[in-house]
């Protein structure tokens, strides 16, 4: 850990601070080996976006919207109706204010990890609201893989490496939200419980204005 706080993955370098070592510690407890890996990755492929597209993010701040970006999708929100990225947006809002981050940084990161799953709208927001999703679209959909050196790509697999990533992560996916099957309206979410459950019923966005209380 040490060559990589100095020399960086890739030539990005995860800040060393107090902050920083908290938020691992904790998502390494609270979450699996695919997820916190991920968010990792997540993280290094959006400083490495942000790099390639002349952005400059607060560091710290990305590194907290990607590594609790994903965590609503875990055990402690089974019973959880709300979005999944409410529950990250939220969870990292409480983390990052009960350690003296200030509420606009904060709010930055919520949207953050809000929107990850919203195409077309966080590339026009703060750096670190459009890099976060910019590195979710880079390791989860491909987008932007052909932008990055073979190099880079190698080095942030070799750090975190992604065996059947693929899979595991649908898999993650539909854990975390079968149980609120309403809470994917509108969303890429929906897909991925078509996909695998059978149970699923799709609302329909439709058939929702043509049924509603309004005579005309």
């Amino acid at each position: 850990m040490n060559t990589q706080h100095s020399a960086g993955i890739a030539g990005i370098v995860i800040p060393d601070t107090p902050l920083v070592r908290e938020i691992t510690e904790y998502i390494r407890d609270t979450e699996d080996e695919l997820l916190f890996n991920h968010s990792r990755r997540v993280f290094l492929f959006g400083a490495l976006q942000g790099r390639r597209r002349g952005l400059q993010p607060d560091l710290e701040l990305l590194y907290a919207g990607a590594m609790f970006h994903d965590i609503g999708l875990t055990e402690g929100y089974r019973t959880s109706m709300d979005r999944f990225e409410v529950n990250g947006a939220s969870a990292a809002w409480d983390f990052l204010l009960a350690r003296g981050v200030d509420e606009a940084d904060a709010r930055k990161v919520w949207l953050a990890i809000a929107l990850h799953t919203t195409p077309g709208v966080p590339e026009f927001l703060e750096p670190e609201i459009a890099l976060v999703t910019a590195g979710v679209e880079t390791d989860v959909l491909g987008i932007g893989r052909d932008d990055l050196s073979a190099e880079a790509i190698e080095a942030v697999i070799a750090a975190h490496p992604r065996p059947d990533f693929k899979n595991r992560i649908l898999r993650a996916f539909t854990d975390g939200m079968k149980h609120r099957p309403r809470s994917t309206f509108g969303t890429v979410n929906a897909d991925v419980l078509q996909h695998f459950d059978a149970s699923f019923v799709r609302d329909d966005f439709v058939e929702i204005i043509r049924n509603n209380s309004w005579p005309e």
